[in-house]
């Protein structure tokens, strides 16, 4: 039996309860997406449908994933708006309209902008978008001690917001590698639950260990017996043959490898820790923190530069924009895609979860970075300035000496052997995505 069409037109998908909006309730931030006015002014995490008349408008921040299909019925199109491309793909199932379905007819919503469709037939008009997200930048002065305590200032009180809403005494984890991110949310929630007045034995730092464990467990273990908190080390044991890259595929719905590679990371030890603490609800992560410090390998990427990096404003969190060539209508770009390799993990195996550098308070004050200035566009300097950025916001805020480790990916440091682990070849990736869909599909681009 088919669902019933509403007469909006618009069958949203996405829950409510995901959003995190401070200053207002989610039907007034509603009311603005609709409107496309004051948007700016929601202050929290949010991925909001919108309508007036025909007038669809959606937006969404990096820490919530927005997706959208338009279908045709036989009086007239249905937009359907989702988190995830197999939750559209259901819903056309139930609606009797699978033949419809293609991943690359789905649409993302980029983060910090606001999409609006007309729901007025066919053809369909293409949306337009609006910027909402318009941070200020190289607006602080160039002192990267007095930088760091604004920028972790800024992250602990996202943390600080995020634990007002979790339940009363419950377990908090930290997805944990001792790096300079996870590092710093780890030390940040540990010195906010003990202004809090609660026992610090509601914290642990979950780290992953395939096969007995990577580089990461031993930076894991040095990091926190620096400090003498070792005791809250917990390390997650999974196999090898237990990350399995067509899962996060499938997870993440995507193909890209670094993202794919990562998302089976993350998917291993949510599983992990589900697996251990069958009622775990809240777990925080440093995701975001390689994007604001501008800390990725330039020289790995041949179609960067430090100049195309350090002049585009927002770059990792976005790619190179709405209305660049390379702007994937399916995928978005930069983190606004690539943090489905955080965010679907953690929803598909029930956490609730918070990466607090991906929050546009946090972005904000990233972006009045001078990062010109402070590093004369030279790479070494760039790659050197989140450790002292970051480090000395801990001190500042905790008052902790917070050690620094060299950067290393997720997956690479969670097992001595990555490369047995995952292809080095891009098809690969592709191929398997082609297969999780249908046979002989188009990949979307």
């Amino acid at each position: 039996m088919h669902q019933t069409i509403p007469l909006s037109r618009v069958i949203d998908l996405t829950d409510p309860a995901g959003n995190r909006i401070y200053n207002m309730t989610v039907e007034e931030a509603r009311a603005r997406v609709a409107s496309g006015d004051g948007v700016a002014g929601i202050d929290g995490e949010f991925a909001i449908v919108g309508q007036r008349g025909k007038s669809v408008s959606m937006a969404r921040t990096i820490g919530r994933l927005l997706r959208y299909f338009i279908a045709k019925y036989h009086d007239g199109p249905i937009l359907i708006v989702a988190d995830r491309i197999d939750a559209i793909r259901r819903q056309l199932a139930e609606l009797g309209l699978a033949d419809q379905f293609h991943p690359s007819y789905t649409r993302m919503v980029p983060a910090h902008h606001v999409v609006t469709i007309e729901l007025v037939g066919c053809p369909d008009p293409n949306p337009t978008v609006s910027r909402f997200f318009t941070p200020t930048r190289n607006t602080l002065s160039p002192d990267a001690s007095a930088i760091g305590g604004t920028y972790i200032t800024a992250a602990f009180q996202e943390i600080v917001r995020w634990l007002d809403r979790a339940q009363a005494n419950a377990p908090i984890g930290v997805c944990f590698s001792g790096g300079i991110d996870s590092g710093a949310v780890f030390l940040l929630t540990y010195h906010a639950i003990l202004q809090r007045g609660d026992s610090p034995a509601r914290l642990k730092a979950f780290t992953l260990a395939v096969d007995g464990g990577g580089p990461d467990l031993d930076q894991a273990r040095a990091f926190l017996g620096r400090l003498d908190l070792e005791l809250f080390l917990e390390p997650i044991p999974v196999r090898a043959e237990d990350v399995q890259i067509e899962d996060a595929i499938r997870a993440i719905e995507d193909y890209k490898p670094l993202d794919v590679q990562s998302g089976a990371m993350c998917l291993a030890l949510c599983r992990g820790i589900r697996r251990r603490y069958p009622e775990w609800r809240y777990l925080l992560d440093g995701d975001g923190g390689d994007e604001n410090l501008k800390d990725y390998p330039i020289e790995d990427n041949p179609e960067l530069t430090i100049r195309s990096v350090l002049n585009n404003s927002l770059l990792y969190q976005e790619g190179w924009g709405v209305n660049a060539i390379k702007h994937s209508l399916t995928y978005s770009g930069g983190q606004s895609r690539g943090y489905a390799r955080t965010y679907a993990p953690l929803a598909l195996n029930g956490f609730i979860g918070l990466s607090p550098f991906v929050c546009p308070t946090v972005i904000a004050v990233a972006e009045a970075i001078p990062f010109i200035e402070l590093t004369g566009w030279d790479h070494g300097r760039l790659y050197d300035l989140k450790g002292k950025v970051v480090s000395a916001g801990v001190k500042e805020v905790t008052g902790l000496d917070m050690p620094v480790f060299a950067k290393r990916r997720f997956q690479h440091g969670a097992t001595d052997r990555p490369n047995r682990l995952f292809p080095s070849s891009a098809a690969v990736y592709r191929q398997i995505f082609q297969r999780v869909y249908e046979a002989g599909a188009t990949l979307p681009e």
